[in-house]
């Protein structure tokens, strides 16, 4: 199965690759040109998206589309993607979470170093961005959360912790998180939250989807 021409880059694909026999992987540029493409397949909740095709998954400079064979031959959705209009408007097509942070991490002040500012500044960029969650990943209810705002780019700890509790706010390289539950991580911890990022037994395990947005509040 190769590429069909039109998902080239007069669409601005880099490449759509099959990845094994039931999904298709898209290449792109950067993450904004993630998060165009794929509010483009997912606006209006997919509804235009074909019968079989199972998940829409983007991560930092990829898009997966996997799909069921039985269903849906992979030329259709071959077809499907190439009609895949980039949405760069400024709407959101996720929810709006807000989210209570109690500022104090044991990085805050190496973060304000870092970023030559001081640790309220960190607090005041950091609660006054709007934050996308761009794609999920590192364990269930785990995103990655990126910002046009004020930015807070700084490096992972150079020692990762053997264990970060659940509910830390971290940030890590241009993006922010929270952990959703007690694991090994090496990210800038600069507050808590009490939010549940996971819980299988609501409706909808995740607090926080890819496509929404995020707000942090100060407790």
């Amino acid at each position: 199965m190769s590429p069909s021409p039109d998902l080239r880059p007069s669409r601005g694909l880099p490449a759509v690759v099959p990845y094994g026999d039931s999904a298709f992987l898209v290449e792109l540029p950067d993450l904004a040109a993630v998060i165009a493409f794929y509010r483009g397949l997912v606006g209006a909740g997919m509804t235009g998206r074909p019968e079989g095709v199972m998940d829409v998954v983007p991560a930092a400079r990829t898009v997966l589309v996997t799909f069921d064979p039985e269903v849906l031959a992979p030329s259709d959705v071959l077809a499907w993607l190439s009609g895949a209009e980039p949405d760069h408007s400024a709407a959101e097509p996720g929810r709006a979470v807000e989210i209570s942070v109690a500022y104090g991490g044991p990085d805050l002040a190496e973060v304000a170093g870092i970023l030559g500012i001081s640790e309220a500044d960190v607090v005041r960029r950091h609660t006054g961005a709007q934050w996308t969650a761009a794609f999920a990943g590192f364990a269930p209810g785990f995103v990655y959360l990126v910002t046009d705002g004020d930015q807070l780019a700084v490096p992972r700890r150079s020692t990762p912790r053997t264990a970060v509790p659940a509910g830390a706010v971290g940030l890590a390289g241009e993006f922010s998180g929270v952990y959703p539950r007690s694991s090994p991580g090496g990210w800038q911890l600069i507050g808590t939250t009490m939010a549940v990022l996971w819980d299988s037994a609501r409706p909808e395990p995740a607090l926080i989807r890819p496509g929404d947005t995020v707000r942090f509040r100060e407790a």
